[in-house]
């Protein structure tokens, strides 16, 4: 199921002649766009050979049965905002933001909608605000995140501990696969799984066969952790019950099995009312000492944030600012807690139900709480900065 086999020489030159002759988007071999395409949100940097940024699925079907011709190696890019090195590569770059990013079809009834993967987050989820919908994920680079890059990612955001992460709101991809084979993955019975000599039916054969053959050793060593997003997702098809979704091993498979064309994804509605408490910590592990208290309360986010992020944002004056609006004295770590209500009465008694609790329990000395939604916006607005400020540092 692997994209394309590594080859350790390609003639760049007769590449880039059969990309431009074919392709109608833009083909980059100049020294500039290699070097801006050498790295990403990671440490590392690696410059590829060349850089494909398509108008259409037709550029990126030819794209890969021409890389694959010439033996190589493919990086879907996304956003750029992986801080592993996941969206650098040394073959060809293929960045579908430009161009490949619409908004197919909403179905607001039924909460889904389809998009092209190289939609970036917020503009996504601008287009679904009049609707009173969006997508659940809500990572702290959604001004530049891609949906194709949050499904190679399996992304989670702030508000994972209320809607989970990516796996659990895509419901079907269209993917391209190495052979050039177009398949659409969805949920079916497992009694109507492809069988025969389609790459299609050896995935899902080899899957269902590693899933079985290792059901316990992924029940043993597969962490029972909320934000488990490393390796491939084989625990979602051990049960022999449950019908089969390949797109379900797509999601956070980094672009190793294929390329996603299209994804159907599920929404969530707008919340009604929601508010902020910024609590700080004189210790570290006590802020996570505090957080299965504050699950008690049905948040639908707790954040935490560490001294060396909050003193990075002493090195920008507007954060700066906020951080001294909300956060007191010098602590070694604070946690945002956010709660949803349908009405915005409904909100300060659980708040001050949550800051009693925590004082009873005598867990955090400040205890900021923002009903304002302005406010609650400055307020995340400081941890979605903070982590690039410290990246960048």
């Amino acid at each position: 199921m692997s994209l394309v086999q590594l080859e350790p020489r390609v003639d760049a030159t007769a590449l880039e002649r059969e990309l431009q002759q074919q392709l109608e988007g833009e083909v980059r071999f100049d020294p500039i766009s290699r070097a801006l395409y050498s790295t990403d949100a990671s440490v590392y940097k690696i410059r590829p050979l060349g850089v494909v940024i398509p108008k259409s699925r037709e550029d990126i079907i030819r794209t890969i049965e021409i890389c694959g011709r010439f033996r190589c190696p493919i990086t879907m890019r996304g956003g750029g905002t992986s801080q592993a090195g996941q969206a650098i590569g040394e073959g060809i770059q293929v960045d579908i933001s430009k161009y490949y990013n619409r908004l197919l079809e909403v179905n607001a009834e039924q909460r889904w909608a389809r998009v092209e993967p190289g939609v970036v987050l917020d503009e996504l989820n601008a287009q679904l605000a009049p609707l009173g919908l969006r997508f659940a994920p809500d990572i702290s680079t959604a001004s530049r995140a891609t949906i194709g890059g949050m499904i190679a990612n399996n992304s989670s955001g702030a508000r994972s501990v209320l809607y989970g992460k990516t796996i659990d709101h895509v419901l079907e991809q269209t993917v391209l696969l190495s052979d050039g084979s177009i398949v659409h993955f969805r949920e079916i019975p497992r009694g109507e799984v492809p069988s025969g000599d389609t790459l299609e039916a050896a995935c899902y054969r080899t899957v269902l066969g590693l899933a079985c053959e290792h059901a316990a050793e992924i029940d043993r060593r597969y962490p029972k952790v909320l934000r488990r997003v490393g390796g491939y997702n084989l625990d979602e098809f051990v049960d022999q019950n449950k019908p089969v979704n390949l797109a379900r091993m797509m999601v956070g498979s980094e672009g190793t099995l294929g390329v996603v064309l299209e994804a159907k994804l599920n929404l969530v509605p707008l919340p009604k009312a929601k508010a902020v408490m910024v609590i700080g910590f004189e210790h570290l592990l006590e802020s996570l000492s505090a957080a299965p208290v504050i699950l008690n309360h049905k948040p639908s986010a707790v954040e935490v944030m560490d001294k060396s992020i909050l003193d990075n944002t002493r090195q920008n004056a507007g954060l700066d600012r906020i951080r001294n609006t909300y956060v007191a004295g010098d602590p070694a770590a604070t946690l945002c807690v956010e709660m949803y209500a349908d009405q915005k009465e409904d909100l300060p008694p659980r708040m001050q139900a949550l800051e009693a609790d925590l004082r009873e329990r005598k867990l955090g000395y400040h205890y900021h709480t923002e009903t304002d939604l302005p406010s609650q916006a400055r307020i995340w607005s400081l941890r979605e900065a903070a982590l690039g400020l410290s990246m960048a540092m």
